[in-house]
């Protein structure tokens, strides 16, 4: 299982690498990086105005990486960030209509062309290798820095 599970995250990696060549590609000309969409993204999913310590916790990154974004991104007016009434110094971030209009924009492009990537794949397959993956990644979240060394 071991040797198995090692091929799954190695081609993981590389499916990591090129998913965001390709985002990078797909979103260039308006002015996002893959990453500067994943986070309008998981601003815009959000039910609810979040802090950036809890966006960066639901993207899996770290809280400076996102924080390094975040503030590249409101400086350009695509995202705001709000008094939270729960912590004085974690201010809840918030799309700006422009913000909006281009991750909308984004979102348009990404629809085609992952209709194009799936086309031929088998959608039960694609559902039990997300539900996989969730559950990599909640066994991940619950381990500990010595487990991820053994």
């Amino acid at each position: 299982m071991s040797a198995a599970l090692t091929e799954l995250i190695l081609a993981v990696f590389r499916l990591n690498g090129r998913l965001l060549a390709a985002g990078d590609a797909l979103v260039s000309d308006i002015g996002l990086t893959s990453a500067r969409w994943q986070v309008l993204g998981a601003v815009a999913l959000a039910d609810a105005p979040q802090p950036v310590a809890h966006l960066a916790r639901a993207m899996g990154l770290t809280r400076q990486s996102v924080q390094r974004i975040v503030d590249a991104l409101v400086a350009e007016g695509l995202l705001r960030l709000e008094p939270n009434p729960h912590h004085v110094r974690a201010r809840l971030v918030r799309l700006t209509d422009t913000g909006a209009a281009l991750h909308a924009a984004a979102s348009a492009r990404q629809v085609p062309w992952a209709k194009a990537l799936g086309d031929g794949l088998d959608a039960d397959a694609v559902r039990e290798s997300a539900e996989l993956l969730r559950t990599l990644e909640a066994r991940l979240g619950h381990s500990t820095k010595e487990e991820a060394l053994c």
